[in-house]
């Protein structure tokens, strides 16, 4: 048994054919088995993508932002208004496009687009 290439995207070692393509159990990832070339430093960076906010800067976990938009907010008759300033954000990378887990005041835990803040 040949022994089957390491994922490029996360490097689990547990990968497994799937049809005529690789699969990793970890993370979901399918490639194709003619790709050789694994680069784990490559994987490593992309899981800890930069994640920017609307003007460009660098979010980090503990920033404080504040929102650009009046934002909508299901299952309330009021939204989130422009300016509001939202503390110790935390950031999260396998949540789709919503990037950002915080507490807003009055409205509580939500998830929130980088592309709604800017860094304070």
């Amino acid at each position: 048994m040949s022994e089957l290439s390491p994922c490029p995207k996360c490097a689990c070692v547990y990968t497994y054919e799937l049809g005529e393509q690789l699969a990793c159990p970890e993370c979901g990832h399918e490639w194709s088995a003619a790709v050789v070339e694994v680069d784990t430093s490559n994987a490593v960076s992309d899981e800890l993508s930069v994640i920017k906010d609307t003007a460009g800067n660098i979010l980090q976990d503990g920033d404080t932002v504040t929102v650009v938009k009046d934002l909508k907010v299901k299952g309330r008759p009021v939204s989130i208004k422009v300016g509001t300033k939202v503390r110790n954000i935390r950031l999260v990378r396998d949540n789709g496009d919503h990037d950002i887990d915080c507490k807003v005041d009055g409205f509580g835990a939500m998830y929130l687009k980088s592309s709604v803040v800017r860094k304070v």
